[in-house]
């Protein structure tokens, strides 16, 4: 069954990928307007380590909308040009470095308990296995911070990019299972994006019961084309009510396209046909 009526399900907007028609510290506003009371955003900024005036707008953006900034990534490139994070790489460990300071500090302030670093594409000429080391060395940094402040560090398999070296859950559970064995570090958690796991080929239904007890975040969009849930053919309504029925009571980010000229038109259609 596709619904998404389930008092179970709690819903936060990314504002990175939605609301794209209005300036970014708009977003958080829209999301308001539009019934939401808490937002995700990617890295919000055009370096690792932004100035405390944008910090400041930024951090004023969400507060005075009244939303709750559930997840926040760290720095990940330049993703438009096809970056997705400079976690494993070498040549840009201190910029990781510097850049769980700011993304920690401005979760702090917020209230954030989940922080989404990205893996990073394989580099030509950088042996895969010292990108691993990095990113391993990285993470455990991070999830050092991040329960400074009672929050987690999201590992996320990741579509559409083929240099990217994590594509499934069991990929990214082994990156977890690797900084608790070798950094003692175990605040690590799986980003369980519905999309990225359909799009890659992973059995979602398999997946999610082999891993439900370290997912620490997850998204939804349908497929084909990212779009919003019921533009596709993927049940996400059934995966979502199989999690919430292992346990899970987190939140669901809304990582989608808006193709539609309502883009919660489905979840305001599912609400009224409960």
């Amino acid at each position: 069954m596709n619904t998404f009526a389930d008092s179970r399900l709690h819903y936060t907007v990314n504002c990175s990928i939605l609301f794209t028609d209005v300036p970014l510290l708009d977003r958080p506003q829209r999301a308001r307007d539009a019934g939401f009371d808490a937002v995700e955003f990617w890295w919000p900024f055009s370096n690792p380590v932004p100035s405390d005036a944008d910090v400041t707008a930024f951090v004023s953006s969400v507060r005075d909308a009244g939303v709750q900034l559930t997840g926040l990534n760290f720095a990940a490139g330049d993703m438009p040009s096809g970056d997705r994070g400079i976690l494993s790489d070498p040549a840009q460990k201190q910029a990781f470095r510097d850049n769980i300071d700011a993304t920690v500090g401005i979760g702090e302030q917020l209230g954030t308990t989940a922080f989404n670093a990205l893996y990073g594409n394989r580099i030509d000429g950088v042996d895969p296995l010292d990108q691993d080391e990095v990113a391993i060395e990285n993470l455990a940094a991070a999830g050092k911070a991040a329960a400074r402040i009672g929050a987690v560090v999201l590992v996320e398999p990741v579509s559409g990019a083929p240099a990217y070296p994590i594509k499934s859950a069991a990929g990214a559970v082994a990156t977890i299972l690797r900084v608790a064995r070798e950094q003692d570090v175990h605040n690590l958690r799986l980003l369980a994006d519905l999309y990225h796991l359909a799009v890659n080929g992973d059995d979602m239904p398999a997946a999610l019961d082999a891993h439900h007890d370290l997912i620490g975040h997850v998204q939804i969009a349908d497929s084909p084309g990212r779009g919003e849930p019921g533009t596709g053919s993927l049940n996400l309504g059934g995966q979502l009510a199989g999690l919430a029925e292992r346990g899970y009571d987190g939140y669901v980010g809304l990582e989608y396209k808006a193709t539609q000229p309502d883009p919660f038109a489905w979840l305001e259609l599912a609400t009224t046909t409960k």
